[in-house]
């Protein structure tokens, strides 16, 4: 290939790795293989990342806002000071009694204007009691709007058998507890809020949360028939909130307490232990890369070390004829930059093969993928200019070395 249209530096640059071929494959191959690693590895982590945060948080809303609790007050008994009696105070917890969120459509329409938020949905929540001929079993009834909430915890594809709408009569169920109770759809249910009030719902659905505890507890009725029941008559007990960056949830809700006044909880400090476990993989992966990206480096660096040994003579018959010291450290940084680009392309090449074949082979016992990964093109952009500033920066202290190199006694080696 003619190289006569190139920059001078260019052409000492590529000729010097011909040169040296058995050296240029090692190291490119070197390269390719901890960048095919960066690749792999990162798609594989931020897959199963993103397949962890898809199961918490497809059955539950990213941040919860919920009534205030009743303060604790002191009791004192009859204690006479005239005696030098001293009645110390007794602390006792306030019974926490169902109750709505104060003025919670104003609260709802000031968090739907905020920008980071995408949904804001109304829930009437409280215990009840489902009634199956002799069989009973202790429920949790949501009273929702389907619309809304749906665009949370998405019943549509949760469903089992059966529908996803709610009128006024009709009730979801999870799997366990139609199975405890012997129900299907179709069949009625009667329901015994703690309140004594009664109702007689048809389940219209079953849904599947992927939780054993959450299809034996929880139930699904229209907003309106939840008010009724629990005695709640157009109050809420929560408003669950669905944000767009699902890692700034804790942030978001600390700014909705701040200007509603009311509790938000969002489902990194609910799930603490869990979120724990993800910062760790991200830490994990961080150090996977970087270990990886050190040790390229000092691959790349010690190469071109070589090279400058190898090469000094060369170095210093251009340095006599002339040859700045800038052009010579621009002929290694090059080569640097070179063997970092062309081993990343390999790379990402390799980290591409390698997460097809996973995705091929890892499957579950019925068939279906691990779970899904993401090409994500940000990701090979990365790692090419990750592996090539590498090579550069690798290539530096090499380069200074040869630009400093004394043209005479380079010349009598």
């Amino acid at each position: 290939m003619s190289t006569t249209w190139l920059p001078f530096e260019w052409i000492v640059a590529i000729r010097f790795l011909r040169e040296g071929r058995l050296q240029t494959v090692f190291i490119v191959s070197g390269v390719a293989i901890g960048v095919g690693v960066i690749v792999f590895m990162s798609a594989l982590l931020a897959g199963l990342q993103a397949n962890f945060i898809r199961r918490v948080l497809s059955a539950q809303a990213h941040i919860q806002l919920l009534p205030t609790k009743e303060v604790t007050r002191a009791l004192r008994g009859n204690a006479d000071p005239t005696r030098g009696e001293v009645q110390g105070a007794i602390v006792q917890p306030p019974l926490q009694r169902l109750k709505s969120i104060d003025q919670w459509q104003a609260v709802a329409a000031q968090i739907r204007a905020m920008p980071e938020v995408t949904t804001v949905a109304p829930v009437a929540g409280g215990s009840a009691l489902a009634v199956r001929g002799s069989a009973r079993r202790a429920i949790t009834v949501a009273g929702i709007e389907p619309d809304l909430y749906y665009r949370i915890v998405d019943l549509h594809n949760k469903l089992a058998r059966g529908v996803s709408r709610l009128t006024g009569t009709d009730i979801l169920i999870g799997t366990e507890l139609a199975s405890d109770l012997g129900v299907d759809v179709g069949d009625k249910l009667r329901v015994t809020a703690a309140n004594d009030a009664v109702d007689t719902l048809t389940i219209v659905g079953i849904f599947d949360l992927g939780n054993r505890g959450a299809n034996q507890r929880n139930t699904f009725v229209a907003l309106h028939t939840a008010q009724s029941l629990l005695g709640l008559p157009g109050g809420v007990t929560s408003l669950e909130v669905a944000v767009r960056d699902v890692y700034a949830a804790q942030v978001i809700a600390e700014r909705i307490t701040a200007a509603t006044g009311v509790e938000a909880d969002s489902w990194i400090k609910t799930s603490a232990q869990f979120f724990a476990a993800v910062s760790a993989q991200v830490t994990a992966n961080t150090s996977i890369r970087f270990f990886v990206g050190l040790s390229v480096a000092f691959g790349i660096a010690s190469v071109l070390v070589v090279s400058v040994v190898q090469k000094s003579r060369e170095i210093g018959i251009l340095r006599a004829m002339g040859i700045a010291q800038g052009q010579i450290l621009r002929v290694f940084l090059l080569q640097g930059g070179l063997l970092g680009l062309g081993g990343s392309v390999v790379g990402c090449a390799i980290g591409a093969v390698a997460l097809l074949l996973w995705q091929r082979y890892a499957r579950n016992a019925d068939g279906t993928p691990l779970f899904p990964l993401v090409f994500d093109p940000a990701l090979f952009t990365s790692a090419l200019l990750l592996a090539t500033v590498t090579g550069l920066a690798a290539a530096f202290a090499p380069a200074m070395r040869a630009a400093r190199l004394d043209p005479v006694v380079a010349i009598r080696g």
